[in-house]
């Protein structure tokens, strides 16, 4: 065993919130030795949804590599209601700070195993009219499954059309990066793929 810790997440008080029951309470009665009523209340019953973004703060840690992991890189949330999931999903990217509309996309979607699992996305992505943006190899890729993409070159080429180019100028409005494998330059690129898209979305 590494650790055995009690304590009340984020999502304790969230999950009350939303069934209007004081979990913390009957938890505490319990705790002591109480009688507490069994809870027997279905999420069915609630009229409303409640979900959670969470808030990131890349762009407060000057040159750290915005990824995802295993950790818990979050440093906050919001919680927001709607009626339905929609509603409530798009009130938390809002909240935490997500643009909309969105209209041009810049992907570089790594391996080709991750291409292919991303080639309906990407071609549902182009039916709704959106602009899409790739790197070579996978505008390469998405063009042989007749799927427009107009090409934008990595940082470390120094050409134009340039990923950073477009990410400074604040012509893309979502950036979906997949690392495709661990070599110095493709990773150095990817970095600064991401630093650029987290940088240029709070100028």
């Amino acid at each position: 065993m590494i650790e055995c810790n009690l304590r009340a997440s984020r999502s304790f008080p969230f999950v009350s919130k939303i069934l209007k029951v004081n979990f913390i309470d009957m938890a505490t009665k319990l705790i002591m030795g109480h009688d507490v009523p069994k809870y027997n209340g279905s999420i069915f019953d609630v009229e409303y949804v409640g979900v959670k973004a969470p808030q990131f703060s890349f762009m407060r840690l000057d040159g750290a590599d915005p990824t995802m992991g295993v950790e818990m890189a979050s440093t906050g949330e919001v919680a927001c209601m709607g009626n339905d999931f929609e509603a409530a999903f798009l009130k938390a990217l809002l909240s935490v700070g997500y643009h909309l509309p969105v209209r041009n996309i810049l992907l570089s979607t790594g391996p080709v195993y991750a291409k292919a699992a991303f080639l309906e996305s990407a071609r549902v992505l182009n039916d709704l009219g959106m602009s899409l943006f790739a790197t070579r190899g996978t505008a390469d890729f998405l063009r042989a499954h007749t799927i427009e993409t107009t090409v934008l070159h990595w940082p470390l080429d120094e050409k134009s059309p340039n990923t950073t180019e477009y990410l400074g100028q604040g012509k893309i409005d979502l950036v979906i990066n997949i690392p495709k494998n661990y070599q110095e330059e493709e990773l150095t690129n990817d970095y600064i793929i991401r630093r650029h898209a987290v940088d240029s979305a709070f100028r």
